[in-house]
C-alpha cells in the first residue's frame, strides 16, 4: 500500500523538532561522513534547473555520490517541459524512474504542483518565494558557533526575497529574534510576516521589519544579508541600487555587535551589498556558510529517501 512521499517545500511544513532533529543529523553526517557512504545506494536524485548555480547544483550532486546515490542534472530548456509538457505529467514520469526531485525554479507555484503528482519526494532548491535549503545551512552555522539557536538575534539587511522569507521562517521555528532591515517597497509577503510572527509567538522568538539600518545590529548575534539584484531582476538593477543605498553592511555597522559573525547565501558583491572588509574579514562565516550546503542537504536526503533509520 503506497504512502504519500514527505517533501521539503518550504520550512513551514516541518515541526521545530523535526528541523532540529535536521540539524543534529547534518552535524553527524558533517563529523563522520564515511559512516553514511551507502545511505543512499542505489538511488538516484533528478535535479530539474530553470536557474543557474554553483552552491546548489554542486552540494546536492557531490551529496548524493558521498551518500551512494547518484544525482541527475537536468536543465528545464532540454526536458519536454520547454515544449509544453505539464508539470504534473513531467513528475510522473520521473517518479517512475527516480526516488527523489530536487527543483531550483522561478515560481514557487511549480513546485507544488510538481509535489502534488509526484511520488517520491520533492525538494525546493529555490524559488521566487522561498529558499529553504540556505536557511538548513545557515542554522547549522549559526548552531555550530553559537551552540545553540533559540533565544539568538538575527539580523538581515537587504530585500524582503526568498532568503528573507525562509530565515524569518527558520528563526521563528527555533526560538530565535529575526530582524528584517529593508527600504520601503522591498517588505517581505505579508503573508510569510504573518505566519512566521505566530510561529514565533509558539516558540519564544520574534519577527519584525524596521527601516532604519544604523543602531539595527546593535545586540545582534548573526548579521546577513543577499544580493540587491535576485536572477530575473537585472532590469531593475539600476533602480535598486539606488534604493538600497545606505543598506550596505560594512565595517561600522557590524561594529556595532562585537560578537556578531556575518553571514551571506552568495554569490556576493563586494562594495554593493556589503564590504570587502567585512566579506573578507574575520568576522565573515560566509566559507563555512556554503560548506554546510553540502552536509544539510545530505541530512535532509537521508531524512526524506533513505529507507533505513541513520
Amino acid at each position: 500500500m503506497s504512502t504519500s512521499p514527505r517533501h521539503l517545500l518550504t520550512l513551514e511544513e516541518f515541526s521545530t523538532r523535526e528541523i532540529l532533529d535536521l540539524l543534529a543529523l547534518a552535524a553527524k553526517i558533517k563529523k563522520s561522513p564515511a559512516r553514511y557512504g551507502s545511505a543512499l545506494r542505489g538511488q538516484c536524485l533528478a535535479m530539474i534547473f530553470d536557474k543557474s548555480s554553483t552552491r546548489t547544483r554542486v552540494s546536492f550532486e557531490v551529496g548524493m555520490a558521498q551518500l551512494g546515490g547518484h544525482a541527475l542534472y537536468l536543465n528545464g530548456n532540454d526536458l519536454q517541459l520547454g515544449r509544453g509538457e505539464t508539470v504534473g505529467d513531467t513528475a510522473k514520469v520521473l517518479s517512475r524512474f527516480v526516488q527523489g526531485i530536487m527543483i531550483r525554479t522561478f515560481a514557487h507555484s511549480t513546485v507544488e504542483e510538481l509535489a502534488r503528482h509526484s511520488e517520491v519526494p520533492v525538494i525546493n532548491g529555490l524559488t521566487d518565494s522561498h529558499h529553504p535549503c540556505q536557511i538548513l545551512a545557515d542554522l547549522q552555522t549559526i548552531q555550530e558557533h553559537f551552540k545553540k539557536l533559540k533565544g539568538l538575534r538575527l539580523v538581515f539587511v537587504g530585500d524582503g526575497n526568498n532568503v528573507a522569507h525562509s530565515l524569518m521562517i527558520g528563526a521563528a521555528k527555533t526560538g530565535m529574534h529575526f530582524k528584517l532591515v529593508c527600504p520601503k517597497g522591498y517588505e517581505p509577503d505579508a503573508s510569510i510576516l504573518r505566519s512566521a510572527q505566530q510561529e514565533g509567538r509558539k516558540t519564544g522568538g520574534s519577527i519584525e521589519v524596521v527601516r532604519k539600518v544604523e543602531g539595527s545590529a546593535k545586540g545582534a548575534d548573526a548579521v546577513y544579508t543577499d544580493v540587491w539584484t535576485s536572477m530575473g531582476q537585472e532590469a531593475e538593477k539600476a533602480e535598486r541600487l539606488r534604493d538600497f543605498q545606505g543598506y550596505q553592511i560594512d565595517e561600522r555597522l557590524m561594529a556595532e555587535s562585537p560578537k556578531a559573525i556575518f553571514l551571506h547565501c552568495l554569490p556576493a558583491h563586494r562594495g554593493e551589498e556589503v564590504s570587502a572588509g567585512v566579506m573578507d574579514g574575520k568576522k565573515a562565516k560566509v566559507w563555512d556558510e556554503a560548506e554546510n550546503r553540502l552536509h544539510a542537504q545530505k541530512a535532509l536526503l537521508v531524512t526524506l529517501m533513505a529507507k533505513g533509520k541513520f
